[in-house]
């Protein structure tokens, strides 16, 4: 008998093709983990020029029935549509409240204070900050859940050695308006105060820009440094399609409707038009990104790496 010679890929088959061993059979299955749950980061850092930059997550939920938020003077065809094309549900909505810490490398800016103190502050210790390091808080707006963190539960000062800016039409407002949220937090802390129109500054390369509507002295903060322009823009707009692709569409918390619908054209106008990116308070979470023309409105568009590359 002659011997035959085999293949070394003839000896691999054949040896696939023979039952599991009886260890392999019976190899224990290893216990499943548990569930976590959902995860999401809580401060997002980046340096912009000579600042350092820090959007902090002072609070996430879902609201229901976003069409009664959003595009009051749209058809439910048209919400529909708009949800649908953004691969969103248009039975609720994920709201975001963003407020931004800037570092000019001698004062830590707080730009808006968050729902509450305990939100923000939780925040800002992830971001390795404690309340008493703010220097300046800047209050964009006082619609409470940009005040909402200025108080402790008991009644303290959350940032209590800051001093604090605002606008001064949106101060005179508030302070006449009767507001049971300004009365408890903006109130108490009014001889800590100064006030700032059009053009302002808060800081070197801090300055204030008017942008009214939502309310009636809501500010925008444009940041410079190191040749580097960033545009806090507050709510100008409040949602990233409803309000961003479609300016015109009526905001139930906007005072003055035709007003803002204008100033979110004039200011995403002009960010669109010089490629400045912007952090939106009510923008999905880090809350940065940026916006382009298109069609009758503009398209936003996240940032993804293009802060990391400043550092």
């Amino acid at each position: 008998m002659t011997a035959r010679k085999i293949s070394r890929r003839s000896a691999l088959m054949a040896a696939a093709s023979l039952p599991l061993a009886p260890a392999i059979l019976t190899r224990p299955a290893f216990a499943a983990a548990d569930m976590q749950g959902s995860s999401t980061p809580v401060f997002n850092r980046f340096k912009m020029g000579d600042l350092e930059v820090t959007t902090l997550l002072a609070g996430t939920r879902p609201v229901e029935k976003p069409n009664e938020i959003f595009g009051l003077n749209a058809s439910a065809e048209e919400f529909k549509a708009a949800a649908d094309a953004a691969f969103l549900p248009t039975e609720v909505a994920q709201f975001f409240f963003t407020p931004t810490l800037v570092n000019t490398g001698s004062e830590l800016v707080l730009f808006d204070t968050g729902l509450s103190a305990d939100g923000t502050g939780a925040a800002l210790s992830a971001a390795g900050i404690s309340p008493d390091q703010i220097d300046v808080v800047v209050l964009t707006h006082m619609h409470g859940d940009h005040i909402g963190g200025m108080m402790t539960a008991d009644g303290n000062a959350t940032f209590a050695n800051a001093r604090y800016v605002t606008g001064s039409a949106e101060h005179n407002h508030w302070s006449a308006a009767g507001n049971e949220g300004f009365d408890k937090n903006v109130k108490p802390l009014n001889d800590k105060f100064s006030f700032l129109d059009d053009g302002g500054s808060v800081a070197s390369g801090i300055t204030a820009k008017l942008a009214a509507g939502h309310t009636p002295g809501h500010m925008i903060y444009m940041l410079e440094s190191g040749g580097k322009t960033l545009a806090i823009t507050a709510d100008t707009a409040n949602h990233y399609v409803f309000s961003l692709a479609h300016p015109d569409w009526e905001v139930r918390f906007d005072a003055d409707k035709a007003a803002a619908a204008k100033t979110r054209r004039d200011v995403f106008g002009m960010l669109a038009a010089d490629r400045i990116p912007f952090i939106g308070y009510h923008m999905p979470f880090p809350g940065m990104g940026f916006v382009e023309a298109q069609g009758d409105g503009f398209r936003y568009v996240p940032a993804s790496y293009q802060m990391m590359l400043n550092g």
